[in-house]
């Protein structure tokens, strides 16, 4: 079977991003993504942990497990010191994807002939990465409603809505074009609570349109 690929989800300082970028490349890490987000936790909270300013570089990458437990097995070597992009990053397992993807990330596609065959994981972590994308405008409310329900922070990332599908009835599209995606690193039940919560607030039926998903999240660092 071919080797599951894994997801880094990395928050780093402004303009950190493409150094941690140069640093995966050379890990075998080379696909990646880059985008802004703003930090939400209260500034003398960042400060304790280390995190700085609110402004941040995301940094999405895919990786082939191999390369990705290699880097975890030497993060010493990798990444000398905490400070030293003054972020976090989190390891995450994705539950299916394609064949073909997990051999372009191995770099070997003599065996990818079959684009259906999936990979499927269980939920076997602690911790869920939260990703609610609502319309433009309403990152602030569902923080607070997420705050309510436990979270103890989070990170926006501006974006652009690229299709929606069957989501929604013909005629009736009032989603933005522009849009926001919060995400919260939280326990399994307080992430269930929040995604409860902000699902009642502000899910599809709601102006502000929102959707949520939770993913695993095997490992979390700070960098």
């Amino acid at each position: 079977m071919s080797e599951r690929p894994m997801l880094l989800l990395s928050i780093v300082e402004r303009d950190k991003g493409k150094k941690l970028i140069k640093a995966l490349e050379k890990m075998n890490i080379r696909v990646n993504f880059q985008c802004v987000g703003f930090g939400t936790a209260p500034t003398e909270m960042m400060n304790i942990f280390g995190f700085g300013a609110n402004d941040k570089d995301i940094v999405i990458s895919l990786g082939a497990e191999t390369a990705v437990r290699s880097m975890m097995t030497n993060f010493g070597e990798n990444f000398v010191s905490h400070t030293k992009y003054g972020g976090v990053m989190i390891i995450l397992k994705i539950s299916a994807a394609n064949r073909i993807l997990t051999e372009i990330l191995r770099y070997d596609s003599n065996n990818a002939n079959s684009e259906k065959e999936t990979t499927v994981m269980k939920n076997e972590y602690h911790n869920n990465l939260i990703i609610i994308s609502v319309n433009e405008g309403f990152s602030d409310d569902v923080m607070q409603v997420a705050r309510k329900a436990g979270a103890t922070g989070g990170t926006i990332i501006k974006g652009r809505l690229a299709s929606f599908g069957e989501l929604l009835d013909p005629g009736k599209n009032d989603t933005d074009d522009d849009r926001e995606i919060i995400c919260i690193l939280a326990q399994i039940d307080t992430g269930k609570k929040i995604m409860e919560e902000v699902n009642r607030e502000f899910g599809m039926k709601t102006e502000a349109k929102g959707v949520t998903i939770a993913i695993p999240a095997e490992k979390a660092y700070k960098i």
